[in-house]
């Protein structure tokens, strides 16, 4: 099954997206105007290629995991918006709106 939300940061909605898996966590992205932040079931490396701004979490389940979440990785245009490793996805999510 696919879901398609808006999610909320601050007072501006995102896109998130749930793909439910057989077997497995769900895939999960959450798109803000600038970039996104992916579970770790995409590819980061391709990512940086295509010159995106994105950034990678683990171990989330739902989009309330997924703000919580601190960020494990990003790509070199993320960082050109401030968002660094370690920081919550809902304040990475913010300087990409």
């Amino acid at each position: 099954m696919i879901s398609v939300d808006a999610v909320k940061v601050s007072d501006k909605f995102c896109l998130g997206v749930k793909v439910e898996l057989p077997e497995s966590p769900p895939l999960l992205v959450v798109v803000a105007e600038k970039g996104f932040v992916m579970c770790g079931f995409l590819n980061l490396e391709v990512a940086e290629r295509l010159n995106i701004a994105a950034a990678v979490v683990t171990g989330v389940r739902s989009f309330e995991d997924v703000l919580n979440a601190e960020i494990k990785a990003v790509t070199s245009k993320a960082e050109c918006f401030g968002v660094k490793p370690g920081m919550l996805v809902s304040d990475a999510l913010r300087l990409m709106l």
